[in-house]
């Protein structure tokens, strides 16, 4: 009996083995440094129903490789963190209305998660909690203060069968970076339904990706105007996108219906325009920039930072004033599914102690590896080699490397300084013309 036993037990033991070998490739591409950022996405819901409604741009998600969580908002087991690790890589948060989230989550805690690195979508819409809105504001966006207030556009709105309030806008004012909205031109303006919000002045971070026409205001469509709007024209940002230091990043919609699946699917025309297409932006728009928010575009990172005299390969642990010296980095970029080389002429190195006393631009081989080469100056202390590199859509990189510059030893002086020859032979010359001076007074009568 104990013999069945343990060779039952040894089955066992032998099956996980062969199923824990079997699922490790599966495993080893799940934990893959590779990858800038991960691919488990928590999706807050007010209502299931929107899981359907919003199918399209969901399935976009999950074709491209994402784990989509879809809860409500108001689930009591909803948590962000479990043992001070964080479950998920991005938020998505589809529930406009919720006035309170369930289990662990809250206002301080998602706000955490974007100081942690993390990426998040804000989608709202005129039913906007207090909760959206202070999310929004600490983010560096302020949505209409007025709660029945949406984007009115009496030029530029959607042509329908009904007339309508000119609430459904068709929007064309993208922001000009591929990089954010890919290479491929979005021809197709986007069908946009919601509040408006405007950017926070004294935020530097954010930036308006979909902006209102300038005759855009946000306002009671159901009311007569009494006071001129607070939100008009281009000051009227429709989609905004936050980068942060820590290059997380976020995404600010005043549309939840943006999202959906009847703007993807929606024809549309431009009042004013006589060319009606055939789908709108929507679906293209919301795609590639869900790329870059997710990091599938735009992610740089930098390796192998190396300094070097001249002529040699290991770095030292100082330099002397006046070597010559090579510094070089490798730089990649993230295409979604590898690490490319970067190709740029504008990334540039400081040799920097209080202030940079040397500032060069970097050489690239086009093969990722930028270097350059100059001289230490005539100064001594502790340097730093610092590369700031920050540029509109990409992530920001940040290296530095301190390293120490001496004065010359007292035996590695040159014994005749080139410079000098001129007052090294005024001093010859005053010694020979005395001598042959003192010479012709004493024998020459």
């Amino acid at each position: 009996m104990a013999m069945a036993t343990a060779t039952a037990r040894s089955a066992v033991l032998l099956l996980a083995l062969i199923s824990f070998l079997l699922l490790l490739p599966f495993l080893a591409a799940a934990l893959s440094v590779d990858s800038p950022k991960g691919r488990r996405v928590l999706v807050l819901l007010d209502d299931l129903a929107t899981k359907s409604s919003h199918s399209l741009y969901f399935r976009s998600l999950q074709s491209r490789g994402y784990d989509l969580d879809f809860k409500l908002a108001d689930d009591p087991k909803i948590g962000l963190q479990r043992y001070g690790q964080y479950l998920y890589d991005g938020l998505i948060l589809f529930c406009p209305a919720t006035e309170r989230f369930g289990g662990s989550l809250d206002q301080a805690a998602i706000l955490d998660f974007v100081d942690s690195g993390h990426d998040l979508i804000i989608a709202a819409d005129a039913n906007a909690s207090d909760l959206i809105r202070e999310i929004a504001t600490e983010c560096g966006v302020d949505f209409d203060e007025d709660p029945l207030a949406v984007v009115v556009d009496h030029i530029g709105y959607a042509v329908s069968d009904t007339e309508g309030d000119h609430t459904l806008i068709a929007a064309d004012d993208f922001i000009d970076s591929s990089v954010i909205l890919g290479d491929k031109k979005i021809e197709a303006p986007v069908l946009f339904q919601g509040i408006g919000h405007s950017l926070n002045p004294s935020n530097n971070l954010v930036l308006k990706v979909l902006a209102a026409s300038p005759s855009a205001y946000s306002a009671n469509p159901k009311s007569k105007l009494s006071n001129p709007p607070s939100l008009t024209g281009s000051a009227v940002s429709l989609v905004s996108v936050v980068q942060a230091r820590n290059n997380a990043r976020v995404l600010i919609t005043g549309s939840l219906s943006l999202f959906s699946n009847r703007l993807f699917r929606s024809s549309v025309q431009k009042a004013g325009s006589s060319t009606r297409h055939e789908k709108a932006g929507n679906e293209q728009f919301l795609t590639e920039i869900s790329k870059w928010i997710f990091h599938e575009r735009g992610h740089l990172k930098a390796v192998n930072v190396k300094h070097n005299l001249v002529g040699e390969a290991d770095e030292p642990a100082m330099y002397r004033i006046t070597d010559d010296l090579e510094y070089s980095v490798e730089i990649y970029e993230w295409s979604g599914s590898s690490w490319e080389p970067y190709v740029s002429d504008d990334v540039q190195v400081q040799f920097y102690m209080m202030s940079p006393y040397v500032l060069k631009t970097l050489s690239t081989d086009k093969k990722g590896v930028y270097s350059t080469s100059f001289k230490v100056p005539d100064v001594y202390g502790v340097f730093q080699f610092k590369l700031e590199y920050q540029r509109l859509g990409y992530t920001s990189l940040s290296l530095s490397k301190q390293i120490p510059v001496r004065p010359f030893r007292h035996n590695e002086y040159e014994r005749f300084i080139p410079a000098a020859y001129p007052y090294y032979g005024a001093a010859f010359s005053m010694m020979a013309g005395f001598f042959l001076f003192t010479f012709a007074h004493l024998y020459n009568k």
